[in-house]
């Protein structure tokens, strides 16, 4: 079965009439004609009633009709995606990231990036890290930004910056107010934390690790927002990156004074990177901005505490559809 007589047969559904349709299609009559005899063979079944020189689509014909107008829509379809893979400024982009850059960085990259290629359009995913390098190494999505960096060989790591880590506390908490706190400092002290798969969790494990304790945690949640909410409740304290608390020094939450206080986060994709122009392009802009220290804010390699690329957000993220 060919494309071109999946096409001339559902002109000829919409006409109803062999000349008619042969004028539209610019083929004769008997090529068309012999078109319909070899698809009807094919499917076994005639899919027109037939009236002197009338044509009647008649219930096979319907049904194949429907199917057939699906198919070309797909075809069509992904030609569509070719030719927006194909031209960068019009291409698709797929990108995976931690929960907790949905509020900062995603939106900093994109509406950066928008000044550059602006009918560029964006899918976004956010999961846990795990989740999402797994998902880049599948290959079901372009570039993941995830902290901290993953071990694993087969991706390329490229390294955006640090962000700052400070404590949560419940209103009227015996931290609350105070200027810093130590890790080794919570040891006896309820905590909330993601589940194991989250960056952020691994990244607390460790800073309990160093303090030399292991952490009590009384609940395991899927989204900062419910962690954040458990804690205002005075279910427990936690560990929450600086950025999706606002700043350092908003209401309830304490800095650490750990030197390691902190979790770098950067972007990873398959080597030997994404197959699309547009993610490809993007990815040359991302890796651009991780080689400007001013812009990015990376942690001094003698344990200096880090800057963050951006505490807060604007009141609104303009983002490519």
């Amino acid at each position: 079965m060919q494309l071109r007589e999946l096409e001339w047969f559902v002109t000829l559904a919409e006409t109803e009439h062999i000349t008619e349709s042969s004028i539209r299609l610019h083929i004769s009559q008997p090529t068309l004609s012999r078109a319909l005899a070899r698809l009807e063979r094919k499917l076994g079944v005639q899919l027109f009633d037939r009236n002197q020189n009338r044509l009647r689509l008649n219930k096979y014909g319907e049904l194949f009709r429907t199917h057939a107008l699906r198919a070309l829509d797909e075809l069509h379809s992904g030609e569509e995606r070719i030719a927006d893979l194909v031209d960068p400024d019009r291409g698709s982009v797929s990108l995976g990231f931690a929960h907790s850059f949905g509020g900062w960085l995603i939106p900093n990259l994109l509406i950066r990036y928008r000044g550059i290629a602006p009918g560029t359009s964006f899918e976004l995913h956010g999961d846990a890290c795990d989740s999402v390098v797994g998902n880049v190494r599948q290959g079901q999505i372009d570039i993941g930004f995830v902290a901290p960096q993953p071990a694993a060989d087969d991706l390329e790591w490229i390294p955006l910056g640090s962000e700052a880590l400070c404590l949560r506390v419940p209103p009227g908490h015996a931290f609350e107010g105070r200027d810093r706190v130590a890790m080794a400092d919570v040891a006896n002290e309820p905590m909330i934390a993601l589940k194991g798969e989250y960056g952020l969790r691994q990244v607390t494990n460790q800073l309990c690790l160093e303090a030399g304790f292991d952490p009590r945690i009384e609940f395991e949640v899927t989204e900062l927002s419910t962690l954040n909410a458990l804690v205002t409740a005075g279910m427990g304290i936690a560990v929450v990156p600086a950025a999706h608390s606002g700043h350092t020094s908003s209401a309830g939450t304490v800095p650490l004074s750990d030197p390691t206080a902190f979790r770098r986060y950067g972007a990873v994709v398959r080597r030997p990177g994404p197959s699309g122009r547009a993610a490809r392009r993007f990815l040359e802009f991302v890796t651009g901005i991780s080689q400007v220290p001013a812009h990015v804010g990376r942690a001094a390699s003698d344990g200096a505490p880090p800057r963050i690329l951006r505490t807060s957000p604007p009141t609104a993220w303009p983002v490519p559809a």
